[in-house]
Parts: C-alpha cells; sequence; structure tokens
C-alpha cells in the first residue's frame, strides 16, 4: 500500500518510544531511509539495532529538540548521509505533571513550551531550509487533541500543542506553492509510555470515557494516520490539524 516510501529519506525525532518507534519500524517495511533522534540513544538503540540487522539504512543520534544546535545536528546528518530530507516528522514531546492552572508556574511553561513548541519549530525551520533547497517535502507534526481545545489540568501541555498547530498552518500558507506540504496530527490519549508510564496510568479508565468509542487510541491507529498523512498521493493536503480521536472533538 506504501511502496512509494521505498528509497524515502525519514527523519523521526522522538523516535525511541510511542509513536516515533512504531512509525520508523513500519516505514521500515516499506523500505525507507530513516534518520532517527531522542534525548535516550539507549532507548533508540534498541530500536534501531533490529533495523539494521534487517538491513535497513538508519542513521540514529542523541537529538534535545530543545536546543537548535541538536535540532540542525540531526538535519545535517540526513543531508550528509542521504543527500536530502523527503519527510519531516516532528514526534518528540512531553507530558508536564497535572495541575491546575492557577497552580502551573512558569518553570512548566517553559519546560512545555522549550520541547513541545520550540522542538516542532526547530524541526521545522532547518527542515524547510533544506526541502527548500531540494525543490519540496513533507513535514508532520505531532499535536494533540490539547492543541484544538481545552485540557484541564495541563494549561502549559495545551498551550504549547495550541501553538504546534499554529506554526503548522503558518508554515504551510508560506510555503504552499514551494513544494512543501507541512500538516500536524492531534491525538487523544493513547497508550504509548507517555499515559502508560506516567501519573495517568491510573486514570485510563477515567480518561477513556472522555471518547465517544469509551476508550483509549492505539499507537498503531495513529501511526497509520501519520503514514496516510505523509504519503506522495495526498498531495493537496497541507495545513490541516487532524484530529484522531475517537469522536471527542465532535462534540
Amino acid at each position: 500500500m506504501y511502496e512509494h516510501y521505498s528509497g524515502q529519506v525519514v527523519l523521526i525525532t522522538g523516535a525511541a518510544s510511542g509513536f516515533g518507534a512504531l512509525l520508523a519500524e513500519q516505514l521500515a517495511k516499506y523500505g525507507a531511509k530513516l534518520v532517527l533522534g531522542d534525548l535516550n540513544i539507549e532507548r533508540l538503540n534498541t530500536v534501531v539495532e533490529p533495523l539494521r540487522q534487517a538491513g535497513v539504512e538508519v542513521v540514529a543520534q542523541v537529538c534535545d529538540v530543545s536546543c537548535e544546535a541538536d535540532v540542525q545536528a540531526l538535519v545535517q546528518s540526513a543531508v550528509t548521509q542521504f543527500g536530502r530530507i523527503d519527510v519531516g516528522i516532528n514526534n518528540a514531546g512531553m507530558s508536564p505533571p497535572m495541575k491546575s492552572f492557577i497552580d502551573t508556574n512558569e518553570a512548566d511553561l517553559d519546560l512545555s513550551f522549550a520541547v513541545n513548541a520550540k522542538g516542532v519549530f526547530f524541526g521545522m525551520k532547518h527542515q524547510i531550509r533544506q526541502m527548500l533547497q531540494q525543490g519540496g517535502g513533507i513535514i508532520l507534526n505531532v499535536a494533540s487533541v490539547a492543541g484544538l481545545g481545552a485540557a484541564p489540568k495541563l494549561a502549559a501541555y495545551a498551550a504549547a500543542k495550541h501553538a504546534v498547530v499554529g506554526l503548522t498552518k503558518t508554515a504551510a500558507i508560506e510555503y504552499a506553492n514551494k513544494g512543501i506540504r507541512v500538516n500536524a496530527i492531534c491525538p487523544f490519549y493513547t497508550t504509548t509510555p507517555m499515559v502508560v508510564d506516567s501519573e495517568l496510568k491510573e486514570k485510563q479508565d477515567f480518561l477513556a470515557q472522555a471518547s465517544p468509542m469509551k476508550r483509549l487510541g492505539h499507537p498503531s491507529e495513529v501511526v497509520a494516520m501519520m503514514l496516510m498523512m505523509c504519503a506522495k498521493e495526498n498531495s493537496y493536503l497541507t495545513g490541516q490539524a487532524i484530529a484522531i480521536d475517537g469522536g471527542v472533538t465532535a462534540y
């Protein structure tokens, strides 16, 4: 179905777990060349090693997306190794501890914006520069339904994810006539480590009740949409923030 990914160079941040790791595995099956970054290099290596053993061409390195130099270095590694970037997936993110609005402090805002907003901005900035030189490309940012509406007890996270949607739409308009498509995906809670290995673990049943489907999403469902949004055939899709949420935003 996605044979066109064969030979394409795909850069993914936050590739050591969750959507990033699963997406890398799926793209590898279709023959993509991968450039993977994550702050946790040990965990990233557990994703990369089986891919290399299977003959997949992979570049992997430490990347703290809140540091522009790290993000630029990851993009440069893609260009040095493969000569281009066909698809950039700005997936790295974090969720701060749940707090009431008035208990949220400046440090909470700074951390959430540094990783969730600035990290995406840095990725887009350097990916777009390369894509302009090569004549086009595709960018997909991982936002959240918290970037489309309210997220009680997660004010800092919601603010940063709204910023991701704004950055996505702005870049999409600026570069639509340059052969560059920019979109965002906005998942509801899914069973990634960010949920199951955090304070949200004990609240999964409660969170599931917010979805008309009465369940959380599965990472494979989100990755299926990511693959479709980045498909070459989907060439008229840009500037969109698409919810994959079991119907939450239909209310």
